[in-house]
């Protein structure tokens, strides 16, 4: 391959990988590429997992064995069985040697190969079992260690990979090595971008978007959307006289005990929307299973060392709260029920739309929220659009 051919293959490798939209198609834009680049059949790109002493396969691509799927949900190779994974692209590399490709071909090892010829027989075996010639094998280093590989295969009957083919692949592999980096910070910065950073939990630009999706879903199919919002009570006095570090931690802890209770409801996003401010967003389940899920959160909630309990009201389409035209709706709905639990100081939630049967059964029939004062208001409307 001339210099401007692989020029351009290079580009069109790093264009391939910035322009997926996510890291699968990252993976898969990088593999098939390289495939391209290197005049290959197949291509594969694998992570070394070190917690499980694995390399899991993230894509194959090009002409597949009937036993190599696209996304393998879990193709993984012990690395006892490929120990040049952890020698190769470890300690060899990092002696200041540089992490280099080399070249396994189904007739066995060949050249400088022969020296690490008990480490190839599983390569050897694969090739001449999926009837492949030979394959080219590049580490892929990633913040100064090994991430994985990237492995490409030419069919047999064709020709052999030679040392340059294998300079190359080394190269190939530190534009993937780039791409994933970018990835990797691109994931980051949405996860962060849809993530409260104290608790973890999701955050209300989250809460927005999957309400959205969810009145979707709602009115095409009548999947039932609830909403649980929560004031965390207590959080001023907390903060007040015993330092904002305390009351941090008043948030973590109740924002685990919102996860936990999350948890009772498959599919449900725990987030908090702001300050003492957290909410449950439930996709499915019915309304009654969610108001038991609020009714243990305020029982955890009231059983915390810090704070005052949780004052919790809860809004679902499954219950008659009239029609639903936005996401505004059910949020004031939901928050009307949280401010009449805080008013009654309520130990359970309060649920828009039910009769209640007495003192003890808390309700509101209105279909909205009613007037709470201008500053209120103001911070209402900044919180839902």
């Amino acid at each position: 391959m001339g210099e401007d051919r692989r020029l351009r293959a290079v580009v069109a490798l790093a264009q391939g990988m910035a322009a997926a939209p996510a890291p699968r198609e990252a993976y898969r834009a990088a593999a098939l590429r390289a495939c391209e680049a290197l005049a290959g059949s197949f291509a594969a790109l694998s992570v070394w997992e070190r917690d499980r002493g694995c390399l899991r396969v993230l894509v194959n691509v090009g002409a597949r064995a009937e036993d190599e799927e696209e996304f393998p949900e879990d193709e993984t190779y012990p690395v006892y069985e490929f120990p040049e994974i952890t020698e190769f692209l470890h300690e060899r590399w990092a002696g200041g040697v540089g992490p280099s490709a080399w070249v396994e071909t189904a007739g066995g090892p060949r050249g400088a190969s022969a020296a690490r010829a008990g480490y190839c027989h599983q390569r050897v075996a694969a090739l001449r079992r999926r009837g492949r010639g030979c394959c080219v094998v590049a580490p892929v280093v990633l913040h100064g260690r090994a991430w994985g590989e990237l492995y490409v295969a030419r069919r047999a009957g064709v020709a052999v990979f030679d040392r340059e083919d294998a300079d190359f692949a080394t190269v190939l592999a530190s534009v993937v090595a780039a791409g994933i980096a970018q990835t990797e910070r691109l994931e980051e910065a949405r996860r962060l971008a849809f993530t409260d950073a104290l608790t973890g939990l999701a955050n209300r630009r989250a809460v927005d978007m999957r309400l959205d999706e969810a009145l979707e879903r709602h009115r095409a199919e009548g999947a039932v959307v609830s909403l649980v919002v929560c004031d965390l009570n207590g959080l001023k006095r907390v903060n007040d006289t015993r330092g904002h570090a305390v009351g941090d931690r008043l948030l973590e802890r109740f924002g685990s005990v919102l996860s936990l209770c999350g948890a009772m409801l498959p599919g449900t996003l725990a987030a908090r929307l702001g300050g003492d401010e957290f909410c449950l967003l439930a996709v499915g389940p019915s309304g009654d299973e969610v108001v038991r899920a609020a009714e243990e959160l305020c029982r955890r909630a009231a059983e915390l060392e810090l704070g005052d309990g949780v004052a919790c009201g809860v809004a679902s389409t499954d219950d008659p709260i009239g029609p639903l035209r936005s996401g505004r709706r059910l949020f004031r709905l939901a928050d009307a029920a949280q401010y009449r639990a805080k008013a009654l100081r309520a130990d359970r939630p309060v649920v828009a739309g039910r009769e209640g049967e007495g003192e003890d059964d808390p309700v509101v029939r209105l279909a909205d929220a009613p007037p709470r004062g201008a500053a209120e208001r103001r911070a209402f409307r900044g919180r839902v659009p």
